[in-house]
């Protein structure tokens, strides 16, 4: 007689928390409590992004567009666009015949990066939409290049994001994710340090009166997985050729991948 009682495995559950900076909360929040931070800062983004990086992260940013291939008459994504500084500079490259999409998704970044758009006169070829990074709302095989310049780290699940963006690249697109990573030395990662922690939050205090959203940003740095982390995530998500640039000495990393 053979013994019907079968063994019970318990299912490993998946972790119900994720990190807000060094603060663990619930994976439910944390959408909204980012969202709290980019609605608190908005208005003044640029000031902020000259604060975290000392000015540079205008000459990042200039790389990364150097480094995207886009052409005229592509079809661009550029994801946690903020206030447009990417979309701008695509919004020329492609012309007439191409188009960018500006996704952000908060809505007071998104309404801030389109009325500085309109105010350059950028009207033509922009679209803007709000959303989510892990839920693409667009059809496969959509976009020739995808950017996000500053935004994955904010992103509850990352890795989800990435296959995300991998479902609405076309075969042979590109990604390039611009953001804050690991530097390279042990004695540029103390200095930065004692920039992020005592001095940034102070700036953000004096400048946009709320030292608690800047501390949030620098702790979402620490945060952030190192090069080689994200370099095996793009590759998790079926990228191919997947690499990665240290610029400033890996206090921010250009990463690439392609869809082939």
């Amino acid at each position: 007689m053979s013994d019907n009682t079968a063994s019970t495995n318990t299912p490993t559950s998946e972790p119900t928390t994720t990190h807000f900076g060094y603060k663990q909360v619930d994976k439910s929040q944390k959408a909204s409590m980012v969202a709290s931070v980019f609605d608190s800062v908005a208005a003044k983004y640029d000031v902020m992004n000259d604060l975290m990086s000392l000015g540079i992260h205008r000459l990042w940013k200039r790389h990364a567009i150097d480094c995207s291939g886009v052409r005229a008459g592509h079809k661009v994504l550029d994801i946690a666009g903020g206030t447009g500084d990417l979309t701008a500079k695509f919004s020329r490259l492609v012309g007439p015949t191409g188009s960018v999409t500006l996704a952000d998704i908060n809505l007071s970044m998104l309404k801030v990066g389109r009325d500085k758009l309109r105010d350059r006169g950028l009207v033509n070829n922009i679209d803007y939409v709000q959303a989510d990074a892990e839920a693409l709302p667009f059809p496969d095989n959509t976009f020739d290049v995808v950017t996000m310049a500053f935004g994955l780290r904010n992103v509850t699940e990352k890795q989800n994001a990435l296959n995300s963006i991998f479902r609405v690249l076309k075969p042979g697109g590109r990604l390039l994710v611009l953001e804050f990573s690991k530097p390279t030395t042990e004695q540029l990662s103390k200095l930065y340090d004692v920039y992020s922690f005592h001095i940034l939050p102070k700036m953000g205090q004096i400048v946009a009166n709320d030292a608690e959203s800047y501390q949030y940003l620098a702790e979402s740095i620490r945060m952030h997985p190192d090069q080689e982390t994200l370099k095996g995530m793009f590759e998790q998500a079926g990228f191919e050729q997947c690499d990665y640039q240290n610029l400033t000495g890996g206090i921010v990393a250009l990463h690439r991948g392609y869809k082939f």
